[in-house]
């Protein structure tokens, strides 16, 4: 069997996904959510927030009020929207919304952020080899992540919520965010990687014509995994080789 690889002929520039796949935060995404729908859930005879198999099929990967209607959706629950003034906890798409996001970061204040080590290894490597770096991601604090990951410097651009918020581009499986990365590198899709955790990413790099599409399976799900579109699955970005080496451009 080959060994999984970048080649650097082909492909110039990736584009990193960051939760989950730059910043361990994917855990305390998950238990946030199960923490808020849990609360709201009780005394509903609907069943629990399934740590694993909710937050891979609903949540992982989507806008934060996407995640909040997909979930709900799945126990036949529909609630009004309110808005961003509604109180964190309140029944409304954003009053749960806010509740998580208010928990999720309570614990980065607490905890702090660590960045995949692997991960930092790889982007590293490819900057060495002339390859453009983005990070893309749905949440609005994205760059707040990054930041306390301490790999900030190492990302030519990262898109994330906040741009989406500004320019109207639909979340995740929508290759729009991964598109609007590709377009401020000044490259096509078809020269680019997109290197993922979650099924709506991995079939946005595929619906987004982008040349190489990498999925890091945490859970299992590699068969789940390709059928979304992934050309390639590794458990770890440290399985994953680099070959080649992206040349200057000629004037």
């Amino acid at each position: 069997m080959n060994e999984p690889a970048i080649d650097l002929t082909a492909i110039s520039a990736v584009v990193f996904d960051t939760d989950g796949v730059v910043t361990d935060t994917a855990r305390g995404h998950a238990a946030a959510w199960k923490h808020v729908f849990d609360a709201f859930l009780r005394g509903r005879s609907a069943a629990p927030f399934d740590i694993r198999a909710d937050y891979l099929q609903h949540v992982d990967g989507r806008p934060r009020l996407d995640g909040v209607r997909t979930f709900l959706a799945s126990r036949g629950i529909d609630l009004p929207e309110g808005g961003p003034d509604d109180e964190p906890g309140a029944p409304t798409v954003h009053g749960l919304g806010l509740a998580k996001d208010h928990l999720f970061l309570a614990q980065v204040d607490k905890y702090g952020v660590a960045a995949f080590p692997s991960t930092v290894a790889l982007l590293h490597e490819l900057r060495r080899r002339g390859a453009r770096v983005a990070g893309v991601s749905a949440s609005l604090h994205a760059r707040r992540l990054v930041t306390s990951a301490g790999v900030a410097h190492l990302f030519d651009l990262l898109v994330d919520g906040n741009d989406a918020a500004l320019m109207h581009l639909p979340g995740k499986p929508d290759p729009a965010l991964f598109l609007e990365a590709v377009r401020r590198l000044g490259l096509p899709a078809a020269r680019a990687a997109v290197v993922e955790a979650a099924l709506p990413g991995i079939e946005a790099g595929r619906k987004g014509g982008f040349g190489l599409v990498i999925a890091v399976d945490k859970d299992g799900a590699a068969a789940e995994l390709r059928e979304h579109g992934a050309d390639l699955v590794v458990t770890d970005l440290g399985e994953l080789a680099v070959r080649g080496r992206v040349l200057p451009m000629r004037s």
